[in-house]
Parts: C-alpha cells; sequence; structure tokens
C-alpha cells in the first residue's frame, strides 16, 4: 500500500511546505516507508506486503500516527485528502531532485496543479503478463472505484462540483487515464517504450495509467482511488481490490475474454464517476445507458462475491462498510458535511486532520 498525505497549519488551515522536515523526523521509526512526493505540501508513506488485513491496518494507523507526531512536532498537521481544500496563491514548492525540476520543466502549469494525494493498492501476481491480463479485466470497474472512493471536493479554496477534483487533474496528464486494452506484453512495452522515447513521459514512473504494472514491484498498482480519510477506508478499498484482482485472475485462467469497452466511453464513465460520486448516475459501458452509481457499486460486490468465499472476514469488512458508507457518505460527502454546518471550509480541514487518525476499526 502507499499512502498520499498533506501537510496542513493548524492555524490558518493552509497547506504547509514542511515536508522534508517531517520526512526527516519520521524516517528514524519509518526508514523507508515514508518518503516524498513531487511538492513540499505532501508525503508518501508505504506498507510492507501483507496478506491478511488486520496486520495491514495495524502498519497503516501506526504509519499515520507516526508520520502525523513528527508533522505535530514541526508545528503542522497530517491531512489525507485527495486534494488541498485551502491552499497559499501561486505554484507549489518542489521538492529537491532532478527528476521533480524535469518535471516542472516539461509540463509547465500541469505540474502547479499536481498537489493532490492518492491511495494505491499493490496486487502480487506470477509476471508481468499475468499482471496485464488481470488489468485488461478490472478496467472496466474503474469508474465504480473512483466513485466509491472520492475525497476531493474541494480545490484551494472552492467546491469544484466533482466528487473527486484529483482525479479531474490527473487526467490531464499526457499518459493517464483508463490504459489501453493490452493483447500481449510485448504491446505493452513497445508502447510504454515508445512513449518514454517520443518523451512524452519522462520515464517509466512518468506512466500515471489508473492501472499498471508496477515499474519497481513485482505488482500490479492500482492507482485509481483518492487518498482515503480514514484507516477504514483504505482497508474497505484493499478488500475490494484484492477480490476482483483475485477474480480477474481466475477469468484469465479460464480464458475468458475480458470487456473492451469503447475507449472514449470508459474515459467519460471515469469523468461522470468523478463528478457523481456514489450519489449520482454512472455510465453502464455494457449496455450502453445511464443508471444510479449505487447500481454499479452493487454490481461490482456480487461481481467479487465467490473470491470472498476464500475471505470471509474480508466479506464482513467489505459489507459492514459499505452500510457506514450508506449512512455518513464517502470521503467526499463527509467534506461537503463537514463544511455545510457553518459554510466554513476551515471547518472541512478540522474534520480531515481528525479522521487521519481514526484508530481502525476491528477487521473482524
Amino acid at each position: 500500500m502507499e499512502e498520499e498525505f498533506l501537510l496542513v497549519d493548524p492555524y490558518s488551515r493552509t497547506l504547509a511546505p514542511a515536508a522534508e522536515t517531517v520526512i526527516a523526523t519520521a524516517s528514524a521509526q519509518l526508514g523507508t516507508c515514508i518518503g516524498p512526493e513531487l511538492t513540499a505540501y505532501q508525503v508518501e508513506t508505504r506498507t510492507d506486503p501483507h496478506t491478511e488485513l488486520s496486520a495491514l491496518a495495524e502498519q497503516l494507523y501506526t504509519t499515520r500516527l507516526t508520520t502525523a507526531q513528527a508533522a505535530s512536532s514541526h508545528g503542522v498537521h497530517l491531512m489525507a485528502s485527495g486534494a488541498p481544500v485551502l491552499a497559499p496563491p501561486g505554484p507549489p514548492p518542489l521538492m529537491p531532485g532532478d527528476r521533480y525540476a524535469r518535471s516542472s520543466t516539461a509540463h509547465g502549469a500541469l505540474a502547479d496543479e499536481e498537489v493532490a494525494c492518492a491511495c494505491h493498492v499493490h496486487i502480487g501476481l506470477a509476471d508481468r503478463g499475468q499482471a496485464l491480463a488481470v488489468s485488461n479485466h478490472l478496467r472496466i470497474w474503474l469508474p465504480t472505484l473512483t466513485a466509491l472512493t472520492a475525497n476531493s471536493p474541494f480545490w484551494t479554496g472552492r467546491d469544484t462540483a466533482h466528487d473527486s477534483w484529483r482525479c479531474i487533474t490527473r487526467h490531464r496528464w499526457p499518459v493517464s487515464g483508463p490504459p489501453p486494452l493490452f493483447t500481449s506484453l510485448a504491446h505493452y512495452e513497445d508502447l510504454v517504450a515508445t512513449l518514454v522515447a517520443t518523451q512524452t513521459c519522462p520515464d517509466t514512473g512518468g506512466i500515471y495509467w489508473d492501472i499498471r504494472p508496477s515499474h519497481t514491484q513485482p505488482t500490479l498498482e492500482v492507482r485509481i482511488a483518492d487518498a482515503q480519510p480514514t484507516v477504514d477506508d483504505t482497508i474497505l478499498l484493499t478488500a475490494i481490490i484484492r477480490a476482483a484482482a483475485t477474480t480477474a485472475l481466475h477469468q484469465v485462467l479460464d480464458d475468458r475474454p475480458p470487456p473492451d469497452p469503447d475507449p472514449q466511453l470508459l474515459r467519460a464513465a471515469c469523468w461522470r464517476a468523478a463528478r457523481d460520486g456514489l450519489t449520482g448516475t454512472a455510465i453502464n459501458l455494457t449496455h450502453r445507458h445511464l443508471e444510479p452509481a449505487h447500481v454499479q457499486l452493487r454490481r461490482l460486490r456480487d461481481w467479487i462475491a465467490p473470491a470472498l468465499t476464500a475471505h470471509p472476514d474480508d466479506a464482513k469488512i467489505i459489507d459492514a462498510r459499505l452500510r457506514q458508507i450508506e449512512r455518513t457518505g464517502t470521503g467526499a460527502q463527509r467534506q461537503r458535511t463537514a463544511h455545510a454546518r457553518r459554510n466554513r471550509l476551515e471547518d472541512v480541514v478540522d474534520t480531515l486532520t481528525a479522521q487521519t487518525l481514526t484508530p481502525p476499526n476491528s477487521p473482524t
């Protein structure tokens, strides 16, 4: 797992450029499980590989708590949000490093709007070819996962009228959004090599598809989600993705062809999911019509049901957490609820910083 966080001033509630000092302090306990992101407003944490969600939840919470304590020692708070609620004017300060400088030079104002945080789930698979085959079967669910994990309705002082503005900003990049349907490992490697050779992206790390084989780990990396408000939200996402990857792998091994929706329609479905979240409508990519977003989420739950028989505790976690979301809403809905109480964006920041350190429930 990889979780990205923002750093905020506890008084003004605006972003605080304290990443270097926070990382230096937290790394004394976390080692390489914490590192930089593009801007000085962000930090990224990483977990060890896990097979049990209870152990993953424990490490996620410990890592959040340690990072927050390091942040507090430097006078700032840790916030799990896909986008900044309040931010200073002007381009963000970048972290040191040649790669970040090259990205800023190559992409200009795109880099100025990259103060966005995600939650990445890595699933271990046999090899890259198998990862691509599983990816082909998961592409059709990217809009549903976007709607479920939306947690960035506000962007630097305004309501964007989208539940996941991070998704919108991320899809502006040259190599982003839903990946192509790959016919083979050679197809993937040739396309990536061409994208790098034509300087469309600086290196393989600039392949920003919503799902991709990791360029550093032997995994399939699902990158669609906003940074999740609580550890429980992250665990829900992880449980669903593990079951979805298992379901997809079974279909691959059974030689079932992957769904192949029109690429433009798939991209449109991702946009609508980023706008409406779970409260609006979604594009049915099979029958090509609109339907309530929660209907697609229920369909995803039904699709992964056989895979959950091997992980009954995961099924309990998923169902309990989905019932909770029905009552309190997604991260985006909770942000708007916090804002509606007094019409104050500062209240949104306070809610997010409190949620970031909410202890996880028992995984059973």
